[in-house]
This record gives C-alpha cells, sequence and structure tokens, in this order.
C-alpha cells in the first residue's frame, strides 16, 4: 500500500510566525501585555495594580488606608425603594458595609450599624448616612455574643419602630500558608465571627421581622471555589452560602427572604489587615477585570435583594458577583 504524502504546506509555519510577529509588534505599541490592564465598564476609572503597600492592624481601619474606598456611588440615584424600612448592618462601619448603608439610606431606609470597636470608621458612616436624610444608629461589640446580638435587635427595633432587614456582614479573615498554622483559636475565631455571627443575629431580629422583610448574608467566591490559604474563611463562607438556603427554606412561610451576595475580591479594610505588603499590591489582578471591586460596585446587589419592589419573587440564592466570566 502506498503512504500517503505529507499534505502539510511548508509555508503554514511560516505564516504562524508572521502572524505572531504582527501580533507582537502591536502588544509592543499598546505598551502592555494584553489583557494586564484594569478592565474598566463604566465611564469612572477604577484602580487597578499595583495597589499601596500596606498593612493594617486588625480588625482594620478604613481611615488609615492610602487608598481610600469607594463607596459614596455618585452615579446611584434612590428611588424610595427602602422608604420607610429599617436595617441592621453588621460590620457597617467600613468596606461593603459602609456602601450598603449609605445606599440603603438613599433608598429611604433608617440604619444601625454594627461594629467591633472601629469608632472612626463608625462615625464617618453614621455622618454619610445621615446626609442622606435618614438616621442612623451606631451599636458597638462582638457578633460572637449572642446576648450582645439579642440586645443590639431591641436596641434598634425600640429606636426605629420595625425592622425590615439584616445584612449579615461581619468578618474575620487571615491567611495561612499550611493547615498546621491553624490553631484552634483561630479556627475559632473565624467560625464564631464569620457563623455564629451570622446565626445569633438571625435569631435575634426574627422576632421583630414581618412578611416582606429580608436577610442578606455576605458570602464569597472563596466559598465557591475555596482557597488554598484561607482555609478557614473559605469554609465558614461555604457554610454561609448553604446557612442562605437553608434558612430561606425555613422562614420562606412567613414571607421572609433570605439571599447572599458572594463578592470576589473588594478593596476593603479586611485585606490590607489580612495580607502582607508585598501581597496585597497584586489584589485582585488575577480576577478576569484584573483589580479589585470597590464596594460601590457591591452595595446595590445589596439594595436589590432587599428591595421588595426587585427580587420578591427571589430566595434562597447565591449571588456572585465576583469580577471574573461565569462565576
Amino acid at each position: 500500500m502506498a503512504h500517503s504524502e505529507n499534505k502539510a504546506d511548508p509555508g503554514t509555519a511560516s505564516q504562524q510566525r508572521d502572524i505572531q510577529q504582527r501580533q507582537d509588534r502591536t502588544d509592543r505599541r499598546a505598551g502592555d501585555i494584553p489583557g494586564s490592564k484594569p478592565v474598566q465598564t463604566t465611564r469612572h476609572e477604577y484602580p487597578g495594580t499595583p495597589l499601596p503597600a500596606q498593612h493594617l492592624s486588625k480588625p482594620g481601619v478604613e481611615a488609615e488606608m492610602r487608598l481610600k474606598p469607594e463607596f459614596m456611588a455618585p452615579d446611584y440615584c434612590g428611588s424610595g425603594k427602602l422608604a420607610g424600612m429599617a436595617a441592621i448592618i453588621t460590620g457597617g462601619d467600613s468596606g461593603i458595609g459602609r456602601a450598603v448603608a449609605v445606599l440603603f439610606a438613599r433608598e429611604g431606609a433608617d440604619v444601625a450599624i454594627i461594629y467591633l470597636d472601629e469608632d472612626r470608621d463608625a462615625q464617618d458612616t453614621k455622618r454619610h448616612v445621615e446626609a442622606e436624610g435618614q438616621a442612623c444608629l451606631l451599636l458597638r461589640g462582638d457578633v460572637r455574643d449572642m446576648g450582645f446580638c439579642r440586645d443590639a435587635a431591641e436596641r434598634a427595633h425600640e429606636r426605629f419602630g420595625r425592622l425590615d432587614i439584616l445584612v449579615n456582614n461581619a468578618a474575620f479573615q487571615e491567611h495561612a500558608e499550611k493547615l498546621t498554622d491553624l490553631t484552634e483559636d483561630r479556627f475559632d475565631m473565624t467560625m464564631k465571627t464569620n457563623v455564629y455571627g451570622y446565626f445569633h443575629m438571625a435569631k435575634a431580629v426574627l422576632p421583630y421581622l414581618k412578611r416582606g422583610a429580608s436577610i442578606i448574608n455576605t458570602g464569597s467566591v472563596t466559598g465557591l471555589k475555596g482557597s488554598k490559604h484561607l482555609l478557614d474563611y473559605s469554609t465558614t463562607k461555604g457554610a454561609i452560602h448553604a446557612f442562605t438556603m437553608s434558612l430561606a427554606a425555613n422562614l420562606l412561610e412567613m414571607g421572609i427572604r433570605v439571599n447572599a451576595v458572594a463578592p470576589g475580591p473588594v478593596w476593603t479594610p479586611l485585606n490590607p489587615a489580612d495580607q502582607s505588603p508585598e501581597k496585597i499590591t497584586s489584589f485582585g489582578a488575577d480576577t478576569d477585570m484584573k483589580r479589585p471591586a470597590q464596594p460601590q460596585e457591591l452595595s446595590p446587589a445589596y439594595v436589590f435583594l432587599a428591595a421588595p419592589c426587585c427580587s420578591s419573587y427571589i430566595s434562597g440564592v447565591v449571588l456572585p458577583v465576583t469580577g471574573s466570566v461565569g462565576e
């Protein structure tokens, strides 16, 4: 049997190299490797890497960040979606919680903010909430303490006369290179802040919630995909996603909706208070957006899930806002 001849065109490889070289020249003229620039999806330019090399002492104070997070959402116009409502936001003094507090107020809700000890940040957030024309109650304490959570819910209800929205958002995060670096006291801190805190607050506010109320939990992309250096944190975020779906089923007949937002990397005090100054400079660069989100890019998702006029038929979902396609 005759062997078939090699039909490959000897000029094909040369043509491929020519195409490659033309693209290489285009890339050099662009002055960057393709896809390395931060992606911008609005007219506003959000900061990309490198971010400031900075390490904050826990729990992290936003006022001390060299690059201040963007939380005011100047292009977001309120339309009364939460008019007459009252919300409690844990970890509401800074980061995502602060951004959510501002938009809730812009939509007509009074806001109670629970925070650990970041008094300066809490006062700043209160000032911004009040500038939106709404009342703001500051509640200083630890969500790991069930007694404090009950007291906080009671005080917020007494101040506002009602409770309609709980945003569970307070979190503890500290990286560890190896499983053996995770001590039991560290695991307990992460678990009791991130999971017990959500459980305590949900239980504390439930006596005051009526039909139309909602609970929104802050999950994480790490709860969807895991993170090898955030073993305990990822574990708690996966638990939060399961807690969200389970509690949604448990409360549905009461007319109370429960959902979660799963952010990707977001520029808040949580991360400079975890990562080393060297590592934080590239925070968020591995997303498809090539940058971290700013808190104001997350807060409208919380408004959407809180507002009955937007999401009355949605409960038990984990909404990913991760900066990557398909996640």
